[in-house]
């Protein structure tokens, strides 16, 4: 269901600004020569590269409306992805728009195309702009060469996190220079219509995300810090739970969100579910799989005491569809917003309607041990499966273990992968997809 609502807003936002451009151009099919339809694609792929780009801006601001509109901040990263993906596409299909066509006139291909000075404005304004044409179009280049480099090192996955962390924000700078390019050359008829008041406010929204991103603003209403109370670790399950006081305002968290946390400022900061429920105490718990080359440094750099910067919460994992009857589904450290879950159940109402798959290497280990005693506390139906043992976890098995699946929502937190062939294989017997609920726990 939280995909679907990601492809229908991604979708609908492209053809709204396709359609405000449709508007605001008049087409004329019956005798267009190359060079018209050179500049109506130069116009086109401008207006909705920079349509993309301002709202990708916007989504890094992190406004609480938008995460709610799109279902959780996870969500609003994913199409903050799409978005930039959508942009460097757009971005090199406008600079090949402006640049072949000029090396094919050079090659003697083309014939070069009779131009005429257009009129001086009478206006002072549009004056200012007719005479900053130049100077925008080079900018343009360059702020095109820079973005397109940094955004293709941001969706390099052997890019590392602590440079991408530093880099990223050098699209913000990329951008604002964008900004000035796309008003200056803007078909000034555009103005008249309602595109140009539209691309005004979705830059002038992205220009201001892009000066938070810049000077790390995001999120700074939402931060706090806390100074580790408690270390352990679990040496089978690769996994470091770290006990957390907040020491500024926490203003607590839901069952199922994640926070943003900095150990090291020089690393910049990771998203970590929360793997315990808010007791107004201002304790945080996280599992910490080692997953990467950073977290497996974490056992051995985190001490007692040492000072963490914690934001958020976020997320909308919640558990809250108007489905009594609940199958969770785990894949590895994925079992932590149900941790979180469980433990309120413990202290409520009971998880007798709920069915936990919780998908593990091995059940041999401390933490499955801890994790059972947890799910027999909140009376939650625990299934272990154990790949060593039983295999991967398909539909067969969920179907036989729950037998009253029909009238079950499912939420899972794991590999996108994993969800996807679930998905696929559910849907074959009638499960609809919108009963799907998944942590789309993926940043970059």
């Amino acid at each position: 269901m939280e995909m679907k609502t990601i492809k229908l807003s991604y979708l609908a936002y492209l053809g709204g600004l396709t359609l405000l451009w449709l508007v605001s151009t008049p087409l004329d099919f019956t005798n267009v020569k190359f060079f018209t339809f050179r500049n109506m694609m130069l116009d086109y792929t401008g207006i909705i590269g920079m349509g993309v780009m301002s709202l990708g801006m916007i989504l890094a601001l992190r406004l609480p409306i938008l995460e709610s509109l799109l279902k959780g901040l996870d969500k609003s990263y994913r199409l903050h992805k799409w978005l930039g993906i959508t942009g460097l596409v757009l971005s090199l299909v406008h600079y090949l728009w402006a640049n072949v066509p000029k090396w094919l006139v050079g090659f003697g291909i083309l014939d070069k195309p009779v131009r005429t000075k257009p009129p001086l404005e009478s206006s002072a304004i549009l004056q200012f702009f007719q005479n900053q044409r130049e100077l925008a179009e080079s900018i343009g280049e360059w702020a095109f060469y820079g973005a397109v480099l940094f955004m293709v090192l941001a969706l390099v996955k052997w890019f590392p996190y602590r440079f991408f962390f530093k880099t990223h924000r050098f699209i913000s700078i990329c951008y604002l220079l964008l900004v000035f390019h796309s008003l200056v050359l803007l078909n000034f008829s555009h103005w008249g219509e309602l595109l140009g008041p539209m691309m005004a406010m979705l830059m002038a929204g992205g220009s201001l995300g892009a000066i938070y991103s810049l000077f790390n603003l995001n999120g700074r209403g939402k931060q706090t810090s806390a100074t580790i109370e408690h270390l352990q670790y679990f040496e089978d399950s690769k996994v470091l739970r770290v006990v957390l006081k907040a020491q500024g305002h926490w203003s607590g968290h839901k069952t199922g969100q994640f926070s943003f946390l900095t150990f090291d400022k020089a690393e910049g900061p990771h998203p970590f579910t929360i793997a315990s429920n808010w007791q107004n105490d201002g304790h945080l718990e996280f599992l910490i799989k080692e997953l990467g080359d950073y977290t497996k440094t974490l056992p051995k750099t985190l001490e007692v005491g040492q000072q963490v910067d914690v934001e958020g919460p976020y997320g909308r994992f919640d558990f809250n569809s108007g489905k009594e009857r609940q199958i969770w589904i785990a894949g590895g450290i994925g079992i932590t917003p149900f941790l979180s879950r469980m433990q309120d159940l413990s202290n409520g109402n009971r998880g007798d309607k709920v069915d936990l798959f919780y998908c593990v290497p091995s059940t041999d280990s401390v933490l499955t041990e801890s994790i059972t005693d947890i799910a027999e506390t909140a009376d939650v139906n625990l299934h272990l499966i154990s790949a060593e043992k039983d295999g991967k976890l398909d539909r067969d098995t969920i179907c036989g273990l729950a037998p009253d699946w029909k009238n079950a929502d499912i939420w899972f937190c794991g590999p996108a992968l994993f969800a996807d062939s679930l998905k696929h294989e559910l849907a074959k017997v009638g499960f609809s997809d919108s009963r799907f609920h998944q942590e789309l726990f993926e940043m970059r």
